[in-house]
Order: C-alpha cells, then sequence, then structure tokens
C-alpha cells in the first residue's frame, strides 16, 4: 500500500500548482520502506536511511554523536528526549532531500503537550527536554507542526528546510533559550490552521503558560536569534512571532515574503513583537497579494503579569520594507505611553516604500 497522505494535504497540492514540482523534487521514495535488520550501530557518527533507523538512534543518542540521514524519505512520529552538552552536542544531518513527515497526530493527546505512549502529536520533529541539539541541511513536510522545541535551550537550526506545514514550522517553546534560527526556508505554513500558522514562533502566549511556562510560571525563550533566514511565501500566519515574557533576542538578515498572510488571528504584519529588548535589523520584507496586510512590523502589549512590561524596549534599525501600496506604516508602535520607562526604538537608517502612511508613527532616533 502507498504510504498515506492526509486528504487535507492531497487536495492542498492540487490548488498550489506552483509548488508540487519543488515538492515532489525533494521527496523520494525508497529509503523509508526498507526494513532494518539490526538497530543503527552506536558511535560518533550514526548512518541512518528507514524510518525505523532514524527513531532508533533519536531513542539512543548520546553527547557528541552525529546522526547522519541518507536522502529519502522518513515516515514517522520522530521525538527525542536525550540532551547533549555544550562541549559535545548532538547532531541530526542531512540532504535536503532528506525529508521527515510526520502523517499524526494519532492517539488520545495528554492535556499539556509531552511525550506519551500511544499519542503522536504529528511534530515533524521534537525535541522534549533535549538541549544541545544541532539541526541541519535536511527538510520537514507535511507535518502538524514542524520542528518544535520543547524545554531545549541552546538548539542550533541552520540550513533546514520547512514547508507545507498545517500550523506553525519552527517553535522554540518552554524556555529554549539561548537557541538560533539561520540560513533556513520556510514556506505554506498554516494549511489547515491560517491563525496558527507561524513561519517561526519564539515562546507562548501567556494564556498557555500553565502548559508550557517553566521558568516562574513564564515561558522565558530568551537570546534566541533568527539570522538569515528566507520566510514566505504562503505564511499564514506572521513570518515570526515573538511572544510576551519573552526578551533580548536578534532578528537579523532575515528576508520575509508577505504573500498570502492570512489575517486570522491578527495576522498582518511580518513581526509582531510582544517580547522585551529585541534588536530587529537588516531584515528586508516585501508584499503582494493576495493577503492581508495592515504594517511591515508592529509591537503589542499584552498585560500577561505586572513584573513583565511586554512589548518595550525593542530596537529597529537598517530594514528595507516595501508594503506593496497596502500596508500603512514600515514599522507601527502600538503604544507609547506603555512603554514611557523603556521605550521602543525606531532608527532613521530603516527605510520603507509604496506605504499609505510612512516610516513609523512614532518619532524616528538617528
Amino acid at each position: 500500500m502507498s504510504p498515506r497522505i492526509p486528504l487535507r494535504r492531497a487536495l492542498f497540492f492540487g490548488a498550489a500548482c506552483t509548488s508540487a514540482a519543488a515538492v515532489l523534487a525533494v521527496a523520494p521514495t525508497g529509503p523509508a520502506a526498507a526494513t532494518p535488520t539490526t538497530p543503527p550501530p552506536a558511535g560518533d557518527v550514526v548512518a541512518v536511511a528507514t524510518t525505523p533507523q532514524l527513531q532508533a538512534a533519536l531513542t539512543n543518542a548520546a553527547p557528541g554523536q552525529t546522526i547522519k540521514l541518507a536522502a529519502g524519505t522518513y515516515r514517522g512520529s520522530f521525538v527525542t528526549t536525550k540532551a547533549g552538552t555544550a562541549a559535545k552536542p548532538i547532531t541530526l544531518s542531512g540532504p535536503a532531500n532528506a525529508v521527515l513527515i510526520n502523517d499524526g497526530p494519532a492517539g488520545e493527546a495528554p492535556d499539556c503537550p509531552a511525550p506519551t505512549a500511544g499519542w503522536d502529536s504529528g511534530y515533524g520533529l521534537w525535541l522534549a527536554n533535549a538541549p544541545y541539539w544541532h539541526l541541519t541541511g535536511f527538510t520537514v513536510q507535511e507535518s502538524k507542526k514542524g520542528i518544535v522545541a520543547d524545554g531545549s535551550p541552546h538548539t542550533v537550526i541552520d540550513g533546514v528546510t520547512v514547508h507545507h506545514i498545517d500550523e506553525e514550522a519552527i517553535h522554540f517553546r518552554r524556555s529554549s533559550a539561548d537557541s538560533v534560527l539561520e540560513n533556513s526556508s520556510i514556506s505554506y505554513t498554516g494549511l489547515v490552521q491560517p491563525g496558527y500558522g507561524e513561519g517561526v514562533y519564539l515562546g507562548s502566549a501567556g494564556s498557555n503558560w500553565g502548559c508550557h511556562g517553566n521558568s516562574g510560571g513564564v515561558d522565558r525563550g530568551d537570546r534566541i536569534q533568527v539570522l538569515g533566514n528566507h520566510i514566505g511565501p504562503f505564511v499564514a500566519a506572521e513570518p515570526i512571532d515573538v511572544k510576551e515574557g519573552t526578551s533580548a533576542g536578534l532578528i537579523r538578515g532575515n528576508t520575509f515574503d508577505g504573500r498570502g498572510i492570512s489575517g486570522e488571528n491578527s495576522a498582518d504584519s511580518w513581526i509582531d513583537v510582544k517580547g522585551i529588548g529585541y534588536t530587529i535589523e537588516g531584515n528586508t520584507g516585501t508584499f503582494a497579494p493576495p493577503g492581508t496586510f495592515a504594517n511591515g512590523y508592529e509591537n503589542h502589549n499584552p498585560a500577561t503579569a505586572p513584573s513583565f512590561p511586554n512589548g518595550c524596549g525593542n530596537v529597529w534599525r537598517n530594514n528595507k520594507s516595501d508594503l506593496g501600496g497596502v500596508g500603512a506604516y514600515a514599522i507601527k508602535i502600538s503604544s507609547v505611553s506603555k512603554c514611557a520607562a523603556d521605550p521602543n526604538v525606531v532608527h532613521a537608517s530603516n527605510t520603507v516604500a509604496n506605504a499609505k502612511s510612512g516610516l513609523t508613527n512614532i518619532p524616528v532616533t538617528p
């Protein structure tokens, strides 16, 4: 029997004719269909070529190990709870045509997401309390979520491709601080839930801290860097959503293609910043129909906890914005008074074209 492809995705591929060839090109069949006779060997380098071998390698990963994916399609549930160390991170690497697909979810989900017997999360790759992993080169597609890091600080994701995802592509959750996403490509997210189809999701909404807050009740996804990625088109929610309670991140050198932003669940900008003390610099953003677009960059100040002046102290510099004649401001600051003690700063080095209202709604700083 051919591998199962959910009806919702089969229908989407029929509609998205412009991307079908690309999807087929990076999703060869073959290795995943083989059945291993032995588990993958132990050692510094573990070569895998089948789904069972990859699952075993993730289960048995050890600090300093490199798991090397052969080209091919790996269809199944891929999760690890093994931690690397600062001196000996664990690496999962493969070429772009090593493709991870999870046709889940399946089974009864726990109240809060955690690896649970009998439940498949549907995540393409899940790091669960597994810090110090390096993920490089491979592709994740056709999954509920793309790559999720839960309680996994010091995760490095470099040169991966994530596309055709039901919800968000990459989520740093449960205080997965000091992590890096770089040189990666994200497109076609939110296929099933457009309002939850973020390209990159940093932290968690305050309403979800009961599940995902593990540092004083707050999801402290601090000091995460998002560098040199291409995000879009058809990322249905924000290309980057910076949640309240996170701080001191760096978003630099990314390219945002706003085509297909849905407008659902207030998704109408390239980045929505609700965190504190972020530097957003050297990015290039464009917008063209189809889609809903209000402003290039927005900030908001959710009153989640008195101790967190959310949405304050952020800095924008050297960003280039083309709003396609649709958006109002390149950078829209929602509240000045709420951040009087730690204001947001928009430098004059930012530029804008084809804006209805201009660069920003606050005075610029030289």
